[in-house]
């Protein structure tokens, strides 16, 4: 038996048939009987949901972030700050550009990746040459940002590859007319000096830029290497100045030694000097304390000392001793024929 297509569709439809052949249409839903009101609004909905998938006539704007309203290709000088922006689809739109401080390491570590785990960009360090044209390499971090307020001037001038217009050439450039001012052996112990020169110099160079929509937050000089022969050079010269140093430490060590030894050598002549002036007073004190009668009264002690002596040794000696007016007479008892001595 034949099937009737038609027949099949209509019913699938919700459709059906009279008796005579005439389509019945299918049945509206209970939820849309409410009138034409109704069905506008959906659709009204519908459209709106689908022009807000399509054209996001809104943004966010996020801390650290600043928004340029674009309108018909003009660039609106007021920022647009962190929080949600609408705008008209085709004829305006919205570059969000990052105002947050920019960090850039001119290093030789690791530079095959642009930027690091913290944001921070990577590039290659910077090839100098010193005053007498040997290569250095000069690795340094700088700090910077766009001011939001001259954001929109920044952009319409420079474009968003702003740093690489202004930023990347300019250090370098100051970079080399500091560095090439010193010969290399003095870039390690001139550190201070030359990062102080190179701000001064970066600052300059970003004034000039159109309505300044740079700030220059900080230069850190992290590092300078030097040609081999100049590390050997320069390692040479600190070791004869340590050299040098030791010299000068001894020779004045010796110095110090040999005061110290004229001093003690002073002090001694000195101290024999006092002391000599002191026996000399004392000798005079006793000669003027001689006199006739305590001369006489020694003599007579001492004679008594020898009487006594005789009386315990009568084996000793005797003889004649001049001792002013009463001699002292010594006697050998030993001798078989004693002598008298003579008397003054």
């Amino acid at each position: 038996m034949a099937v009737d297509m038609n027949d099949y569709f209509n019913k699938k439809n919700g459709g059906d048939k009279k008796p005579g052949g005439e389509f019945v249409p299918p049945k509206m839903p209970e939820f849309l009987k409410g009138g034409g009101d109704k069905m506008t609004a959906i659709y009204l909905v519908g459209a709106v949901i689908l022009l807000l998938a399509l054209f996001r006539p809104f943004v966010i704007i996020n801390s650290g972030e600043t928004g340029i309203l674009v309108t018909l290709g003009k660039y609106e000088k007021t920022p647009l700050y962190p929080g949600f922006h609408v705008f008209l689809p085709i004829i305006q739109k919205v570059i969000v550009v990052d105002s947050k401080v920019r960090i850039v390491n001119y290093t030789s570590e690791d530079t095959a990746a642009a930027i690091d785990k913290r944001g921070v960009a990577k590039m290659t360090p910077i090839q100098v040459l010193d005053s007498r044209g040997l290569p250095v390499e000069v690795e340094l971090t700088i700090q910077y940002s766009l001011t939001p307020e001259k954001a929109a001037d920044a952009i319409a001038t420079l474009g968003l590859n702003w740093e690489e217009k202004t930023i990347h050439p300019n250090i370098r450039d100051v970079v080399r007319s500091v560095v090439g001012n010193f010969k290399a052996e003095e870039l390690p112990t001139k550190r201070d000096e030359i990062a102080a020169h190179i701000t001064q110099g970066m600052q300059k160079a970003i004034e000039k830029i159109k309505n300044q929509p740079i700030v220059l937050n900080s230069i850190q000089l992290r590092n300078i290497a030097l040609p081999e022969k100049v590390k050997e050079q320069i390692e040479r010269v600190q070791i004869a100045n340590q050299e040098a140093e030791r010299a000068k430490y001894e020779v004045e060590r010796a110095k110090q030694e040999a005061q110290k030894a004229a001093e003690i050598a002073k002090g001694n002549a000195e101290a024999k000097i006092i002391e000599a002036k002191g026996q000399a007073q004392a000798n005079e004190l006793i000669g003027k304390s001689l006199t006739t009668n305590l001369v006489k009264m020694k003599q007579i002690e001492a004679q008594a000392k020898f009487n006594d002596a005789l009386k315990e040794n009568k084996d000793a000696k005797v003889f004649l001793t001049p001792s002013g007016a009463m001699p002292s007479i010594w006697m050998d008892m030993k001798e078989p024929k004693q002598g008298a001595a003579a008397t003054k």
